[in-house]
């Protein structure tokens, strides 16, 4: 049995001569939690429009739950639940009406599916007559997801649900959304946090409008084949500056008041990346091998597609 529940095939879209997406192909299946990762700019946004019947690909395919998001995009709305990246619910209305109004659009009862978001909507309750403009940014986020889902539906397109609110919000949001992957529901979401992309079954890592890699994060990260290590030095910018010049050192990237260093296969053992580092005069006060994260195996792809 084809368990596909969305699928890609050669999607592009372009606005002038920029090109958001260029021959997308992905395939998600039914349940689960699939994340899209990329900065600004990599095509997720123009990608999420396009499966939510928003906009229309420049050429390709693109189906959702058995439906062609071109063909038959009215009967696709019925069954996807979309939360927009910028707070698109009537800020005029209180919390209590934007929901009477999804759920009268999709002629579904407010307390039906509230169970969905029961967890969210309690933190809700007491700011029901408040009007959805003056709800903080976090509170607002559990509006908008309550309100993609007052009709249950079979699939949740989420973009960038989590930027630009707190750390405690971000963890209750994720909870959310493994809680609704037991209801079956299959859940896309877009994010630029490299963290994130670990509570996600697989993922899809973008930049400039394609697909560098998909999977597991297990299986993204067990891809990386370079030795890594961290690195703090005294000085973190003219170590970077000299650790880019040197032999041996296939790339160097700051990670806050770390550096980490890939290197080449002759440099094996923080005992050979010392000897490097004293041959360039570059003090420090650490250094350690590590494992490679998405943020590192990101890096490292976005190196390999450029490189002519």
């Amino acid at each position: 049995m084809n368990n596909t529940e969305v699928y890609g095939q050669q999607l592009t879209k372009s606005y002038g001569e920029h090109q958001a997406l260029n021959g997308l192909y992905f395939e998600i299946n039914r349940g689960e939690i699939f994340g899209f990762i990329g900065p600004d700019g990599a095509g997720k946004t123009s990608l999420f429009r396009i499966l939510t019947t928003l906009l229309l690909p420049d050429s390709g395919v693109a189906n959702v739950a058995g439906l062609d998001v071109v063909k038959q995009y009215r009967q696709l709305r019925l069954i996807l639940g979309y939360m927009p990246q910028k707070f698109s619910l009537y800020t005029d209305l209180t919390v209590r009406e934007n929901l009477d109004f999804f759920a009268g659009i999709f002629k579904v009862k407010v307390k039906e599916n509230l169970y969905l978001v029961d967890q969210i909507y309690g933190q809700l309750q007491p700011f029901e007559s408040r009007r959805a403009g003056d709800l903080s940014g976090g509170m607002k986020q559990k509006l908008a997801l309550s309100c993609a889902l007052i009709h249950k539906p079979r699939v949740l397109i989420l973009d960038e649900p989590t930027t630009g609110v707190d750390a405690v919000s971000r963890q209750e949001f994720w909870e959310m959304l493994l809680l609704l992957k037991k209801e079956g529901i299959t859940i896309l979401v877009s994010t630029p946090y490299m963290d994130e992309a670990r509570l996600c079954d697989r993922i899809a890592l973008m930049q400039h409008g394609i697909i560098m890699a998909t999977g597991s994060p297990v299986e993204i990260i067990s891809g990386f084949s370079k030795n890594l290590f961290r690195l703090k030095p005294d000085n973190t910018l003219t170590a970077l500056h000299q650790l880019r010049q040197m032999s041996g050192i296939h790339r160097a990237e700051m990670f806050g008041a770390y550096i980490h260093l890939s290197t080449s296969s002759e440099i094996k053992t923080p005992a050979a990346v010392a000897q490097k580092l004293q041959s360039g005069n570059i003090h420090y006060t650490m250094l350690e091998a590590i494992e490679p994260g998405i943020e590192d195996c990101f890096i490292e792809l976005m190196q390999q597609t450029s490189e002519p």
